[in-house]
């Protein structure tokens, strides 16, 4: 256990990092608001888009190809969404229920979920992480298009707008493009790949210093009471119910720890690009990833020891 929780504070640590110096190089002044637009964009339209690509085309479809698994996680998901949307309904201000929606149930899996669960099942932690990383990137973002296309100010509302949003998104386009390669196993250049992965790479600290930029104490005091209702739903509360379901329907053993792993995710670094593009509470968004990746390092371990102490794992 003590293991795990090192693993943890390992894969959290440096996006911390990253976080805190995006607050030092803005008190610095070596970056300032139009860098932080012209860098959101890029990782929003460019960087993000080629990681998933890369990740689809990357997974090892034969040994995670698990139908019953897949379909829980999938329908798992949307019921999260649900459930934080309707939350947000009830509790949340107009303004701020897309924000809100998305931080609950839009997890780090392709970051924090993976890595632990390869540390802890390897190539089969990897194989199945991977694939349903791939499954739920498509969920996150059609599902967070409608939400914030609903209640952000940057998108006009109608059902138009909201298909548009979707098929338009950069992230969902370069998964549908990774598909057909990734089934097919269509080979890839090598100088495509090596030079793909390089622009891929910015993505989480461009992402990242993005958000520490725009982190201040007063955006955080502002943003402190919801942020800190999202980061439960998101860390407490759907993992919860979510990892339930999967023992009632008779998941044991790795693939119980897996899914639990990827429903405590904290927020996804995607989460600010999005709301950022979209011209919503971007502050708020950054404040969620904050405090659900601080909260990570508690509560996945926690959520571990139950599981094992159970015998479920």
């Amino acid at each position: 256990m003590l293991a795990v929780a090192a693993q943890t504070l390992a894969i959290t640590a440096p996006v911390f990092a990253m976080l805190f110096l995006g607050v030092a190089l803005k008190r610095l002044r070596w970056i300032d608001a139009p860098f932080i637009d012209t860098a959101s964009s890029l990782v929003f339209r460019g960087t993000m888009p080629t990681l998933l690509f890369l990740g689809v085309v990357k997974a090892d479809l034969d040994t995670a190809m698990q139908p019953q698994l897949l379909s829980y996680f999938f329908l798992a998901t949307t019921a999260s969404f649900f459930v934080a949307w309707a939350w947000a309904i009830w509790r949340v201000p107009f303004e701020d229920r897309g924000i809100y929606t998305q931080g609950a149930f839009r997890g780090n899996n392709g970051i924090v979920g993976l890595a632990l669960a390869t540390s802890m099942y390897g190539d089969y932690g990897l194989s199945v992480g991977s694939l349903l990383a791939a499954l739920v990137i498509l969920c996150y973002n059609a599902l967070s298009a409608v939400v914030l296309a609903i209640y952000s100010p940057g998108v006009k509302p109608g059902a138009k707008a909201i298909v548009r949003s979707i098929v338009t998104n950069p992230m969902i386009i370069g998964v549908l493009l990774a598909v057909p390669i990734a089934y097919w196993k269509i080979p890839l250049p090598q100088w495509f790949l090596t030079s793909a992965e390089y622009f891929a790479q910015m993505t989480l600290p461009l992402a990242l210093i993005c958000i520490g930029g725009t982190l201040s104490l007063a955006s955080l005091r502002r943003s402190s009471g919801t942020a800190i209702g999202s980061g439960m739903m998101k860390m407490v509360w759907l993992p919860l119910l979510s990892t339930f379901g999967a023992w009632l329907l008779g998941f044991r053993g790795a693939d119980l720890a897996i899914l639990f792993l990827y429903f405590a995710s904290p927020t996804a670094a995607a989460s600010f690009v999005m709301a950022r593009a979209v011209g919503a509470n971007h502050e708020l968004a950054a404040a969620i990833i904050v405090i659900t990746t601080l909260a990570a390092v508690v509560t996945t371990n926690i959520g571990l020891l139950i599981l094992q102490w159970g015998g479920w794992i």
